[in-house]
């Protein structure tokens, strides 16, 4: 196992870093210290063609100039979206910034996805990768709490990508922490991810109002677009009649919640590459979204975009879980440590 790096430019003085990291089996991903980015992944098809799977830009410029897709990044201090940006915690209100009026989204104006990270290089016996550490101060983004985070991307030679994130509060403070990649299986982008196949252990996804924001019902996934118990191909949640699916963009943009006594995992296929990816994760909830608002306006690795070129699969706490009581807790007290984990295994399919 071997990792390498090159300077992708600085931000206000920090130095921005692209780390690169390969196992023993040649699998490799890339990240940098500019919001945790991921910003390739290289695993092979069927043919054994070694290709990227994920969505990204070439250089630091398009990442700063393009920022809405959260290309690849790690999002927070809340993922996802808080009503009129504002909860009440303790008896006082905190308002946080509406930076997609009038609601707050994935941390606000200038959330963790753009920051530049301290990072070092971890390295074991049986896996290689990097650790990024911040401190998000008291009042960011309207957040109460100094909250110190560590972010951990670890490689094994199983071709399992590890992302966790744990952390530690001086004051009460909602948090769930996502990574924002945009899976496309076909590989370099060759192909949109409407023929991909998901199969996930949830039995139910949150009802979304016209402005995404969760109305707080969690409807079961039997007999709906949502039913993914069996797999099911994304393009099914494509331009139908189905409600949920309409008002997001005909497509996916919905948290979908894990059977309590399930396995919390998914598995995203795509069988003309016979690429595989299987997800496992410690969180309530996977958002499904099937980039949906993506538009001609990006090119990723000199691919123009185009809707539907990629999906995410955000585990997180339910958004707006703040101001729903019925959801499960992301309220972090003093003392206790956040921690968060989702795996990611590559494989080709048999």
């Amino acid at each position: 196992m071997n990792y390498s790096q090159r300077s992708m430019g600085e931000i206000n003085g920090a130095d921005v870093t692209e780390f690169t990291f390969t196992n023993n089996s040649g699998m490799s991903f890339s990240s940098m210290n500019y919001g945790c980015i991921i910003t390739k992944i290289i695993v092979p098809d069927k043919e054994g063609n070694k290709e990227n799977v994920v969505l990204g830009f070439e250089t630091l410029e398009e990442y700063r100039e393009n920022k809405g897709p959260y290309l690849g990044a790690i999002v927070g201090r809340v993922a996802g979206r808080i009503k009129e940006g504002k909860f009440e915690l303790n008896g006082k209100e905190y308002r946080l910034n509406t930076n997609t009026p009038p609601n707050h989204l994935h941390g606000g104006n200038i959330g963790w996805s753009e920051v530049v990270f301290a990072s070092s290089i971890v390295e074991k016996d049986d896996a290689i990768g990097i650790r990024y550490t911040y401190h998000s101060p008291d009042g960011e983004e309207g957040y109460p709490g100094n909250f110190d985070l560590t972010v951990d991307y670890l490689l094994t030679n199983d071709n399992e990508i590890i992302l966790s994130y744990s952390g530690k509060t001086d004051k009460e403070t909602p948090v769930t922490v996502t990574n924002h990649s945009y899976f496309n299986l076909s590989g370099n982008n060759k192909r949109d991810i409407l023929e991909h196949e998901l199969i996930a252990d949830v039995d139910r996804f949150l009802e979304l109002r016209e402005d995404f924001i969760p109305t707080g019902k969690m409807i079961p996934t039997n007999n709906t677009p949502f039913d993914f118990a069996k797999g099911k191909l994304l393009k099914e949640g494509m331009d139908n009649d189905f409600e949920q699916n309409r008002i997001v963009g005909n497509g996916y943009d919905h948290p979908l919640v894990f059977a309590e006594d399930g396995s919390h995992s998914a598995i995203l296929r795509d069988r003309e590459s016979g690429r595989e990816m299987s997800l496992i994760t410690n969180q309530p909830a996977v958002v499904l979204y099937t980039g949906n608002m993506l538009e001609d306006q990006y090119r990723f690795n000199g691919v123009i975009a185009k809707k539907y070129l990629g999906v995410c699969l955000e585990t997180q706490g339910l958004p707006d879980a703040i101001n729903h009581p019925a959801f499960p807790s992301v309220v972090l007290k003093p003392g206790e440590i956040y921690q968060a984990e989702t795996k990611l295994k590559f494989r080709v399919m048999e």
